[in-house]
């Protein structure tokens, strides 16, 4: 998931937006530009975190012109992004009253659960506040790609279940889902001593610990030599 627009995904508005962005971003006469591209965003499936938290320091000094569904949106799409910390540089422009709204606290709950990786609440809170997080889409499959990205960093084999309640997948589709990533992303199967499927995920130095060369802690052999006159 990128967090800038390549080239050649933007259109003549979005690269006119960067521009604006870039040349003068304190202008409130860019604030419906801003507005329009985050819904491009939304629409498009692109993503542009310098230009969203252009509006929103924007709307700092325009208060009255806050367009709360627009800022949702914003946040949304900062969710999309993790692990990156984006949900938190968005959220620490918006003013405290507007985040007590329900549907903003509904989305610092769904954050907190993110980062906690507590996939199974927010997978039921996600589905209690459809009509918040689905006027985006792509949300579903981004948070899946997500815990996804958890999972790796933690374990090197998972069973089934951890799987399905991470991706919020059973049945069908998560056979499906398996399916696709032993093809595409290196994942292998294997049973469980009570005879579970086990997914084994591709080697990394967090799953694999002893992958990682920490060159912090290795000292040439030229530097130790050069000691060993000092310490005489």
């Amino acid at each position: 998931m990128g967090r800038e627009m390549t080239p050649k995904q933007q259109s003549p508005m979005s690269y006119t937006v960067e521009q604006l962005v870039a040349v003068n971003p304190y202008n409130p006469d860019i604030l419906p530009d801003l507005e329009n591209y985050v819904n491009e965003q939304v629409s498009s499936q692109t993503y542009s975190l310098d230009a969203n938290l252009c509006l929103l320091r924007l709307y700092q000094f325009e208060p009255d012109r806050m367009n709360t569904q627009i800022v949702a949106r914003i946040l949304i799409k900062a969710l999309m992004a993790m692990p990156a910390p984006d949900f938190s540089l968005c959220l620490f422009l918006i003013p405290e009253r507007v985040q007590m709204e329900d549907q903003f606290k509904t989305l610092i709950v769904l954050s907190h659960y993110l980062e906690t990786a507590r996939f199974r609440q927010f997978w039921d809170e996600a589905a209690k506040s459809r009509q918040i997080v689905e006027v985006v889409p792509g949300f579903e499959q981004a948070v899946q790609e997500y815990a996804i990205h958890v999972l790796s960093l933690t374990y090197q084999k998972i069973p089934r279940t951890i799987l399905a309640e991470a991706i919020n997948f059973e049945g069908p589709a998560l056979d499906k889902f398996i399916e696709h990533q032993v093809a595409t992303s290196g994942w292998l199967l294997e049973k469980g001593h009570d005879k579970s499927q086990l997914i084994v995920l591709p080697c990394n130095e967090f799953n694999h610990p002893e992958l990682k060369k920490n060159t912090a802690d290795s000292i040439p052999l030229q530097h130790i030599t050069r000691i060993f006159p000092i310490l005489s």
